[in-house]
Formats: structure tokens, sequence, C-alpha cells
């Protein structure tokens, strides 16, 4: 009885699928997406291309801890509960000036990325303004799009790349 089991509960391509995600199973069925960025008129690797989430993520974390020492250390008079809603403060503050005029912040430049307009060059205050808010509400940056962009950054029509 055991034995008729054994070859159904067995499946590791199933598994692996479902872990992978369904762009992984799509493509394991054939359906060719092209790779990140390809759509934007971006080159796949090198300086331009599209910046991995890793990358990213690191650069976020960098900036926040930037804005959380500099709210600890100035604005929240050494509380740690009021630095948290300083940091919020500074860092859309930091994300508007940084980004808006030299298109990058301190964590992105550590780690060398840059945003930019969809169709190359800067994007325009407004544009800045309008990333940064929705980075602030967070759950714009946690929905991605096939390309890897944030909500945030499609919305805004910016795209973050490798420099």
């Amino acid at each position: 009885m055991r034995s008729q089991y054994r070859g159904r509960v067995d499946n590791r391509q199933a598994i692996g699928s479902w872990i992978s995600g369904p762009r992984a199973a799509a493509e394991d069925m054939g359906v060719e997406f092209g790779y990140r960025g390809q759509q934007l008129g971006l080159p796949e690797t090198g300086p331009g291309s599209i910046a991995r989430p890793g990358r990213r993520f690191a650069a976020l974390f960098l900036d926040w801890a930037l804005c959380m020492l500099i709210a600890f250390g100035l604005l929240s008079g050494g509380r740690a509960q009021a630095a948290s809603n300083w940091a919020l403060l500074v860092f859309a503050v930091l994300g508007v000036l940084t980004v808006g005029t030299v298109g990058f912040t301190p964590g992105k430049r550590l780690l060398g990325l840059r945003v930019i307009a969809e169709g190359g060059g800067r994007l325009s205050l407004p544009r800045v303004v309008l990333r940064t808010v929705l980075l602030v509400v967070i759950i714009p940056a946690v929905v991605w799009d096939r390309d890897g962009r944030g909500l945030h950054d499609r919305l805004s029509r910016a795209v973050q790349v490798r420099i």
C-alpha cells in the first residue's frame, strides 16, 4: 500500500516551481520573458542595467541607518521612540534632495546605483516627490513588476540602474 503513493508524493519538480515562483515556472514551460529591463531599452548587464533587488535593499538599509543616526543624534533629544518618527521625515527630505539633484542617495551611491527617468536622464522634481512619498508609504516598494521595479518607481516612471 505504501509503495503506490511514493511516486506521487515525491514530485520535486512541482515543489521547485512553487518555491521559484510563477516566472520560473512559466520559463520552464517555454515562455520567453527576456531579461529585466529589456522592455525599457536597458542593457542586460553592466552599467545602465536594472539594479538587482539585493543591492537596492542594501542601499535602502544604509539610507535608513543614516537617517536614524541623524534623527537620534540631532532631532529626538536622545529618545529612541521619537527617533524613528523623525527618521521618516529625514528619509523623505534626504530622498527628495539627493535623488532630485544628483540622482542617488548616499546608500545608492555607495552601492553603485542611480535613479533615472524611464527614457534616461534626471527625474523631474514632481516625479521625485511622488516617488519619495510612495516609498515612505512602503507598500508600493514591495509590489514589483516583471522588470523588478517597485510600484513607487513604476508610478513615478523611474528606474534604478547600476552606475
